[in-house]
Parts: C-alpha cells; structure tokens; sequence
C-alpha cells in the first residue's frame, strides 16, 4: 500500500482539472433531462481522455519538457511556430483566466450550501467571503511551491470529491441494470446532441495535455517509470470518470424541477432523500471547485514559461507572476460578481480551435524517433488518437458553431 501511494503521481490532478463546476454543470444536466441515456457518452470520453494523457506523460517522460517546450523545438517554420504559440497563449491562459472565476464561484457554492453566503461590504461594493476563501488557499498552496506538497493535498481533495459523488448516487438508489445497459448501448434522445458534445468537450481538456507532460516530468526522471505513470494515469481518469458519471445517476432522481446547476440539485435532493445527500453534494461541488481553481493557474504558467522560454520552475518569479495573474483575476471577477461573456465566448472559440491542433500535434511528435526513440507511438495507439483526433475536429466545429450560435 505504501508503494501504491509513492507511486501516485499528477493523474489525481488531471482528474481534478477537469472535474470542474463546468463538469459538475454539465453533468447535472445531462442526468436531469436524459436520466441515465447518455452515460455512454462519458465513458467515451474517459477514453479517449486516456489514449491522449498517456501519450502526454510519456512524452513528458522521455524528453523530460513539457508540451510547449516541445512545440517550440519542433515547429521549424517560424511562421506557423508564431501562430501556434499566439492560440496556445490565448486558449491556455486567456482561457483558464476566464474560467478561473468559475472555478471559484462552483466551490464558492458549494461553502455557501454549507454555510451561508457571508458578503463583506466595503462602501458600494460588496465581496463574497467565500470566494475570497478558496483563492487565498489555493495562492497558499501554489506559492508554496513545492510539488510533493501540492500532490498530496490534491489527492485527498480528489478523493473527497469522488467519496462524497458516489455517496451521493448511492443514496438515490439508482437502477443498476439500467445503468448498465446505458452504459454498453449508446442512445441519441431527442436534443441530446449539444450535451454529448459538451460531456465529451468538459472531459477532454486541452491543457490538461499541456499540465501532464509538466507534472509528469516533474514527478518521474526514468524511462523505467514509463508503467506506474500508465496506471496512474488510467487510474485517475477512471476514477473521475466515475464521479462524473455519479454527478449523471444523482441528477437523474431529480423530476418536475428546475434545475440549472449543482447548486440547484443539492437543494433538489435534500426533500427527497434527506439533507444528507444535499451535503455530500455540497462537499463534492466544493472539493471539485477549488481543485481546478489550484489547477487552471498552474497548466497556464507550465504553458506560458513553455511558449516563452522561461524557467518552468514552481518556485521561479515569472511561473509564479503567471499563476498570481490568472488566480487574481479568477477571485476579483468572482468576488465582485463579474461575468464576463465575451471572455468566455472567446476562451470557447480558442479552445475549439487548440484541441485539434494539439492533438493532432501531439500525434505527429509521438511517432518522432528523434524525440521519442523506441518509445514512439505503436500502431494500435495511432489508429486510436486517429480516431480520437476525429471526434476532436467535430467537437471543436460544433463548440465554434453554438458560440456563434449556428447551430
């Protein structure tokens, strides 16, 4: 067991990335309007999540640079290197800065369900506590800037969140041989196709390449680590998998009610299956918000110093100012109560746009002897990232299409 435990490594907080408020939400739609029909949709993704984390750790491994790092050495053409870099930057950290606010606000939610919604006035502008709470922990625990210190916190955090889901599903007693049977057989319910989209979309996250190939990097130096990574890394994405798929079965028991995020459905569970389930779910939004509120500003400092040429240390002044920026942000928009749509509109446009460059990229660096050796992708791997990168090109048009309303 204590060999099992050593050999965790940044799976936990890949998991934690993308098992997000934006997951949580989706989630919970997905189980409030289609029941348990779409659960076909997340183990797709988990999947594919896999093929894609496992090809960025190795290659963290073995070249021992992050992804960015790689990206700038590879890309001979200045031009299309210049482009690469500019959607990069944008996606990554305009992107996570964006989305950092609601990071925030989810675990904020999730305090508040708990414990109420303190506000601090100060003259015309009123602060939420909370908020103020979850970014003051996570500028704590990154400044520290110590990665062994920064896993295990995460870690339990991910673990919290994945006990208090289940117990959550647990206690709506679900229909196991339903859930099954959603789960081997896929089914399209009428208007459903958005929200797979969206489940797949929440799932595979493109800087969640960019944080793996760092952290992995940073936790194993040895090409003879290559196999604990491989589970670590199926391990953890299976784990979230799971906790997404109970956020799904939890929803599910919800009927006749308007519900529009995790918030909602605390408040739903707790007349039909006692105010157990609405704290456990609380507990689950909270854990999951401040994970990626720690996780969003470190994947945009490993990418920006990667893109930039800077140290990518954690304890360096330029990786820190990166973070210091993006969790500024995050706090001040989500304290004041800031939403900022065009922001967003933009941050989902450029991610359409990176996941398929970066996968596809990815693809080609992994089946490059000069960068890999013998560790290079086999055929098996590349006919799935081919598939994979398929399904990436129609989500990214499809995201780009519902921002702009076209679809």
């Amino acid at each position: 067991m204590k060999k099992f435990f050593k050999n965790i490594g940044p799976g936990p907080l890949v998991a934690a990335a993308f098992i997000g408020p934006g997951t949580v939400t989706v989630c919970t739609l997905a189980g409030v309007n289609f029941g348990y029909a779409l659960l076909w949709a997340m183990v797709l993704s988990i999947f594919a999540t896999v093929v894609l984390q496992e090809m960025a750790a190795r290659l963290g491994i073995v070249s021992q640079k992050g992804l960015s790092e790689i990206i700038r050495a590879e890309i001979k053409n200045p031009a299309i290197r210049g482009f690469a870099i500019i959607l990069i930057l944008s996606a990554i950290v305009i992107g996570n800065a964006a989305y950092e606010a609601g990071n925030i606000s989810g675990g904020a939610l999730g305090m508040q369900t708990l414990f109420g919604n303190p506000i601090l006035e100060l003259g015309s502008l009123k602060l939420n506590i909370m908020s103020l709470t979850i970014g003051f922990f996570a500028f704590v625990l990154l400044f520290i800037g110590n990665y062994k210190v920064l896993e295990k916190v995460l870690v339990f955090l991910v673990l919290l969140m994945s006990l208090a889901f289940l117990t959550t599903a647990i206690i709506t007693k679900p229909n196991l041989l339903e859930i099954a049977k959603s789960i081997i057989v896929p089914k399209f319910p009428e208007g459903s196709i958005l929200t797979i989209i969206g489940l797949i979309g929440t799932t595979v996250v493109p800087y969640n390449l960019f944080l793996h190939a760092s952290l992995a990097k940073t936790k194993w130096k040895n090409k003879s680590d290559l196999s604990f990574a491989r589970k670590d890394t199926i391990m953890a994405v299976v784990l979230g998998g799971i906790v997404s798929m109970c956020i799904m079965i939890s929803a599910s028991s919800i009927t006749n009610q308007e519900i529009s995020n995790a918030s909602d459905l605390a408040k739903g569970l707790e007349p039909l299956f006692g105010v157990n389930a609405k704290y456990f779910l609380s507990i689950g939004l909270f854990a999951a918000g401040i994970t990626s509120a720690i996780t969003a500003p470190l994947a945009a400092a490993f990418v920006a110093c990667g893109c930039l040429g800077w140290s990518a240390n954690l304890k360096s002044r330029k990786f820190r100012a990166v973070w210091m920026f993006i969790l500024g942000l995050g706090v001040v928009f989500s304290t004041i109560g800031f939403k900022s749509i065009e922001i967003i509109k933009f941050a989902q446009v450029a991610n359409g746009l990176l996941l398929p460059i970066i996968a596809g990229f990815l693809l080609w660096v992994m089946n490059k002897s000069s960068v890999l050796g013998s560790y290079k992708n086999s055929k098996l791997q590349n006919i799935l990232g081919v598939v994979i990168q398929v399904i990436n090109i129609f989500l990214g048009v499809k995201g780009i299409l519902s921002v702009f309303k076209l679809i």
